[in-house]
């Protein structure tokens, strides 16, 4: 048995049916993990989440913010833009099985065993990994809960961009979502940063990557993320970055973990 780790597939259906292809994925066999952004921007968001239904307990997902903009799309709180690929999974006549299977893959996923954390875009310095979990928890029991539609109402938005406990519960959920699905760079207070996407170097002076500030809690747990193209395929201590920007015409990345392996990347097969 093999465990892989692969970034972003963003729709890339014809890459990540390379991919499996390039390491003889045997689902009855071998297990991956996902950092989430399994749809949108690419040609074929409902043949990648068919396929990862199909392979049911081979795969672990995370979920990232464009797989949260399809639930929020489903749920009738908010509309296509230009840019999303999503329609055909909306109108496919299995979209209610789809949507159902995604709105129940958590915000994080963490194996005591390995001490490995799984999480689309990071964790904020504020928060242990204790912190961390127990936010999403709740926002994982939002989305499988009956009344998950209305949960997500309050989702968008850019604040608040500094964690307090003091928050209310939508504010509180929708912090959580922005530090784990959106996360990029922090200010020295701990602020998440927005604005900013290019590879580190390129932002403020004022602004680190999330990984560089100490961790609160001290926690030893290695975090695989994606989210973060322009930084690619990227190795540090104590975080692993498996984006390497398929969907923008370079790479699908699986990373053996156990055994441990070098990286295979498949050239992008998908058109976009």
């Amino acid at each position: 048995m093999t465990l892989y780790a692969t970034g972003d597939i963003q729709g890339c259906a014809a890459s990540l049916e390379r991919l499996l292809g390039a390491v003889s994925f045997d689902a009855a066999r071998d297990r991956l993990w996902i950092t989430g952004d399994l749809v949108n921007r690419g040609p074929d968001s409902l043949a990648v989440l068919r396929r990862l239904v199909a392979l049911d307990a081979a795969v672990t997902t995370v979920l990232g913010n464009h797989d949260l903009h399809l639930l929020a799309a489903a749920a009738g709180i908010s509309e296509l833009g230009p840019g999303d690929t999503l329609q055909a999974v909306l109108d496919a006549p299995d979209a209610p099985r789809l949507i159902d299977w995604l709105r129940h893959r958590p915000l994080l996923h963490y194996d005591p065993a390995s001490e490995r954390v799984l999480v689309h875009a990071g964790i904020p310095p504020g928060w242990s990994l204790a912190d961390a979990r127990a936010q999403a928890a709740e926002v994982t029991a939002l989305l499988t809960s009956p009344s998950w539609q209305a949960g997500l109402s309050a989702m968008y938005g850019n604040e608040p961009a500094r964690w307090s406990t003091s928050l209310e519960p939508p504010l509180r959920r929708r912090y959580t979502i922005n530090a784990l699905t959106r996360l990029r760079f922090c200010d020295a207070h701990g602020r998440l940063d927005f604005a900013h996407r290019g590879p580190p170097g390129s932002q403020p002076a004022t602004l680190k990557p999330w990984y560089e500030f100490p961790r609160t809690g001290n926690y030893r747990a290695h975090v695989y993320f994606g989210h973060w193209a322009a930084l690619g395929l990227c190795r540090g201590p104590g975080y692993t970055c498996l984006d390497s920007g398929c969907v923008w015409g370079r790479t699908l990345t699986a990373l053996p973990l156990d055994p441990p392996g070098e990286p295979i990347c498949i050239p992008c097969a998908d058109a976009v």
